[in-house]
Protein backbone atom coordinates (compact mmCIF):
# COMPACT_ATOMS: atom_id res chain seq x y z
CA UNK A 1 0.00 0.00 0.00
CA UNK A 2 3.21 2.21 0.36
CA UNK A 3 4.07 1.83 -2.55
CA UNK A 4 0.94 2.21 -4.44
CA UNK A 5 0.30 5.18 -2.17
CA UNK A 6 3.89 6.70 -3.93
CA UNK A 7 3.39 5.88 -7.22
CA UNK A 8 -0.41 7.72 -6.66
CA UNK A 9 1.33 10.77 -4.81
CA UNK A 10 4.21 11.25 -7.90
CA UNK A 11 1.36 11.01 -10.62
CA UNK A 12 -1.31 12.59 -9.02
CA UNK A 13 -0.21 14.24 -6.12
CA UNK A 14 -1.31 13.95 -2.37
CA UNK A 15 -4.54 16.57 -2.69
CA UNK A 16 -5.97 14.11 -5.78
CA UNK A 17 -4.57 10.98 -3.97
CA UNK A 18 -7.81 9.27 -2.37
CA UNK A 19 -7.69 6.37 -0.20
CA UNK A 20 -9.77 4.24 -2.06
CA UNK A 21 -7.36 5.20 -4.95
CA UNK A 22 -4.64 3.54 -2.91
CA UNK A 23 -6.57 0.64 -1.95
CA UNK A 24 -7.52 -0.60 -5.57
CA UNK A 25 -4.24 0.59 -6.98
CA UNK A 26 -2.38 -1.80 -4.26
CA UNK A 27 -5.50 -4.65 -4.43
CA UNK A 28 -5.90 -4.26 -0.83
CA UNK A 29 -9.20 -4.39 0.99
CA UNK A 30 -10.60 -0.90 1.83
CA UNK A 31 -10.73 -1.76 5.94
CA UNK A 32 -6.93 -2.83 5.93
CA UNK A 33 -6.32 1.04 5.36
CA UNK A 34 -7.26 1.85 8.66
CA UNK A 35 -5.98 -1.41 10.19
CA UNK A 36 -2.44 -0.41 8.80
CA UNK A 37 -2.62 3.21 8.57
CA UNK A 38 -4.76 4.32 11.95
CA UNK A 39 -3.08 7.52 11.54
CA UNK A 40 -5.22 7.88 8.05
CA UNK A 41 -4.03 9.51 4.93
CA UNK A 42 -1.44 11.91 6.13
CA UNK A 43 0.53 8.67 8.08
CA UNK A 44 0.46 6.75 4.30
CA UNK A 45 1.51 10.02 2.76
CA UNK A 46 4.32 10.24 5.01
CA UNK A 47 5.16 6.55 4.88
CA UNK A 48 5.10 6.53 0.90
CA UNK A 49 7.65 9.81 1.29
CA UNK A 50 10.04 7.74 3.90
CA UNK A 51 9.69 4.72 1.17
CA UNK A 52 10.81 7.29 -2.09
CA UNK A 53 13.71 8.42 0.19
CA UNK A 54 14.85 4.93 0.54
CA UNK A 55 14.20 3.97 -2.77
CA UNK A 56 16.53 6.85 -4.03
CA UNK A 57 19.20 6.40 -1.38
CA UNK A 58 19.67 2.53 -2.77
CA UNK A 59 19.31 3.53 -5.73
CA UNK A 60 22.78 5.35 -5.80
CA UNK A 61 24.53 1.86 -4.70
CA UNK A 62 23.00 0.60 -7.41
CA UNK A 63 24.59 2.86 -9.89
CA UNK A 64 27.58 2.40 -8.52
CA UNK A 65 28.15 -0.88 -9.31
CA UNK A 66 27.06 -1.02 -12.34
CA UNK A 67 29.54 1.64 -13.59
CA UNK A 68 33.00 0.21 -14.91
CA UNK A 69 34.96 3.87 -14.03
CA UNK A 70 32.48 5.45 -11.49
CA UNK A 71 33.18 9.33 -11.05
CA UNK A 72 30.63 12.26 -9.76
CA UNK A 73 29.45 12.97 -13.19
CA UNK A 74 29.13 9.18 -14.17
CA UNK A 75 26.96 8.97 -10.92
CA UNK A 76 24.35 12.14 -12.07
CA UNK A 77 24.03 11.20 -15.37
CA UNK A 78 23.01 7.64 -14.09
CA UNK A 79 20.82 9.49 -11.39
CA UNK A 80 18.95 11.55 -14.73
CA UNK A 81 19.42 8.93 -17.23
CA UNK A 82 16.76 6.64 -14.93
CA UNK A 83 14.49 9.57 -15.22
CA UNK A 84 15.30 9.62 -18.78
CA UNK A 85 14.63 6.35 -19.81
CA UNK A 86 10.90 6.80 -17.26
CA UNK A 87 10.10 9.75 -18.99
CA UNK A 88 11.11 8.26 -22.50
CA UNK A 89 9.20 5.18 -21.55
CA UNK A 90 6.07 6.22 -20.44
CA UNK A 91 5.62 9.71 -20.68
CA UNK A 92 5.80 12.87 -18.68
CA UNK A 93 3.03 12.06 -16.15
CA UNK A 94 4.82 11.08 -12.87
CA UNK A 95 7.84 12.98 -11.02
CA UNK A 96 9.44 12.72 -7.97
CA UNK A 97 6.87 11.48 -4.68
CA UNK A 98 8.74 13.26 -2.21
CA UNK A 99 8.88 16.68 -4.16
CA UNK A 100 4.72 16.16 -4.89
CA UNK A 101 4.06 15.86 -0.84
CA UNK A 102 6.49 18.47 -0.26
CA UNK A 103 4.56 20.87 -2.71
CA UNK A 104 1.36 19.79 -1.65
CA UNK A 105 1.93 19.71 1.89
CA UNK A 106 4.45 21.53 3.11
CA UNK A 107 2.50 24.56 4.52
CA UNK A 108 -0.41 22.35 5.63
CA UNK A 109 0.65 19.28 7.26
CA UNK A 110 3.95 19.52 9.60
CA UNK A 111 4.13 15.87 9.78
CA UNK A 112 4.64 15.48 6.08
CA UNK A 113 6.74 18.70 5.73
CA UNK A 114 9.16 16.53 8.10
CA UNK A 115 8.70 13.52 6.25
CA UNK A 116 9.98 14.97 3.21
CA UNK A 117 12.52 16.78 4.92
CA UNK A 118 13.63 13.37 6.22
CA UNK A 119 13.21 11.59 2.99
CA UNK A 120 15.73 14.05 1.01
CA UNK A 121 18.24 13.71 4.27
CA UNK A 122 18.15 9.75 3.59
CA UNK A 123 18.96 10.66 -0.09
CA UNK A 124 21.70 12.74 0.66
CA UNK A 125 23.69 10.67 3.26
CA UNK A 126 24.91 7.91 0.87
CA UNK A 127 24.98 10.62 -2.56
CA UNK A 128 27.58 12.47 -0.31
CA UNK A 129 29.37 8.93 1.11
CA UNK A 130 29.53 8.11 -2.54
CA UNK A 131 30.82 11.83 -3.39
CA UNK A 132 33.98 11.56 -0.60
CA UNK A 133 34.70 8.07 -1.76
CA UNK A 134 34.91 9.44 -5.69
CA UNK A 135 37.48 11.85 -4.58
CA UNK A 136 35.58 14.38 -3.33
CA UNK A 137 36.62 16.21 0.11
CA UNK A 138 34.30 15.17 2.78
CA UNK A 139 33.86 19.07 3.54
CA UNK A 140 32.51 19.80 0.60
CA UNK A 141 30.69 16.50 -0.26
CA UNK A 142 27.01 17.26 1.24
CA UNK A 143 26.46 20.48 0.14
CA UNK A 144 27.51 18.83 -3.80
CA UNK A 145 25.07 15.67 -3.02
CA UNK A 146 22.48 18.62 -2.26
CA UNK A 147 23.36 20.60 -5.36
CA UNK A 148 22.82 17.55 -7.31
CA UNK A 149 19.21 16.40 -5.96
CA UNK A 150 18.32 20.15 -5.74
CA UNK A 151 18.94 20.29 -10.04
CA UNK A 152 17.83 16.74 -10.51
CA UNK A 153 14.26 17.87 -8.94
CA UNK A 154 13.94 21.42 -10.67
CA UNK A 155 14.92 19.69 -13.81
CA UNK A 156 12.10 17.17 -13.22
CA UNK A 157 9.37 19.74 -12.95
CA UNK A 158 10.90 21.53 -15.53
CA UNK A 159 10.92 18.31 -18.24
CA UNK A 160 7.34 17.46 -16.92
CA UNK A 161 6.16 21.22 -17.80
CA UNK A 162 7.86 20.87 -20.75
CA UNK A 163 7.23 17.39 -21.84
CA UNK A 164 10.44 17.26 -22.69
CA UNK A 165 13.77 15.22 -21.43
CA UNK A 166 16.05 18.33 -23.11
CA UNK A 167 15.88 20.18 -19.08
CA UNK A 168 17.39 16.69 -17.47
CA UNK A 169 20.40 16.41 -20.51
CA UNK A 170 21.14 20.05 -19.41
CA UNK A 171 21.75 19.66 -15.86
CA UNK A 172 23.27 16.29 -16.32
CA UNK A 173 26.09 17.96 -19.38
CA UNK A 174 26.33 21.18 -17.41
CA UNK A 175 27.00 19.87 -13.48
CA UNK A 176 28.98 17.14 -14.74
CA UNK A 177 32.35 18.42 -14.98
CA UNK A 178 32.14 20.86 -11.93
CA UNK A 179 31.19 17.18 -10.06
CA UNK A 180 34.35 15.98 -11.76
CA UNK A 181 36.74 18.94 -10.93
CA UNK A 182 35.67 18.62 -7.23
CA UNK A 183 36.60 15.46 -6.73
CA UNK A 184 40.31 16.22 -8.56
CA UNK A 185 39.68 14.73 -12.35
CA UNK A 186 40.29 16.64 -15.15
CA UNK A 187 38.17 19.44 -16.31
CA UNK A 188 36.43 18.27 -19.44
CA UNK A 189 34.18 20.15 -21.37
CA UNK A 190 30.39 19.63 -21.19
CA UNK A 191 29.12 17.71 -24.18
CA UNK A 192 27.00 19.19 -26.72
Amino acid sequence: MVFSAAQLIRRDGVNATGMREVAVHAGAPRGSLQHYFPGGKEQLVNEAVAWAGRYAAGRIGRFLAGMPEPTPSALFTAMVGQWTREFDADGFRAGCPVAAATVDCADSAASTREAAAAAFATWNAPLAAALADLGVPAVQAPALATLMISALEGALLIARAEQSSAPLHAVARELGPLLDLRAGLPARPAAG
